[in-house]
């Protein structure tokens, strides 16, 4: 046991270092997104999020924007639990055969206007598992979609810069 101890004091730490305290890019990103956001819709921007059938890696990327080097609330997004209080559902993975109607639910059950993102390449077109008999497709053989992110996954700054580019194309009744 003291052998191990003494390899892992004198090894480097196998994590990435931490980022910058302040992103100049994130921060220019983020002010855009909530000048966007004020103009468009007056107020701050509700996202649910549905798992259609994904490996979590668009997950894993989206849980990022809530950390605090992100920090989405600041520039006014929100997660939010029930599609009753979302103006955005971002959905990640192809659709699985057991996801399809619990998806199908979910857009029904959000107020208009409501904007359906696509994320990541699973979610466009079924990526990798694309033909396999548990899968739909993806996100638009269920439901309307309104914006396509790609990447597998997509950075958190991808989905920043698809969010503000959903926000800028859209008319928003007011």
């Amino acid at each position: 046991m003291r052998k191990l101890l003494m390899q892992g004091l004198g090894r480097r730490p196998l994590s990435e270092t931490a980022p910058l305290a302040t992103d100049a890019g994130i921060e220019e990103l983020g002010r855009t997104l909530t000048q966007t956001l004020r103009r468009r819709l007056g107020r701050s921007l509700s996202i649910r999020v549905v798992d259609a059938g994904s490996c979590n890696g668009c997950e894993l990327e989206l849980n990022a924007l809530a950390n605090p080097f992100y920090d989405l609330e600041r520039f006014g997004l929100h997660f939010v639990a029930s599609p009753r209080h979302a103006d955005v559902l971002m959905v990640t993975g192809p659709v699985t055969r057991n996801m399809r109607e619990a998806l199908e639910r979910t857009h029904t059950a959000m107020p208009n206007p409501k904007w359906v993102i696509a994320v990541g390449d699973c979610a466009r077109d079924g990526g990798c598992f694309k033909g396999s008999y548990a899968i739909c497709g993806g996100v638009d053989a269920v439901i309307p979609v309104d914006l396509h992110i790609p990447g597998c996954p997509p950075t958190p700054t991808a989905l920043l810069q698809g969010l503000i580019a959903l926000m800028d194309r859209t008319n928003v009744p007011r």
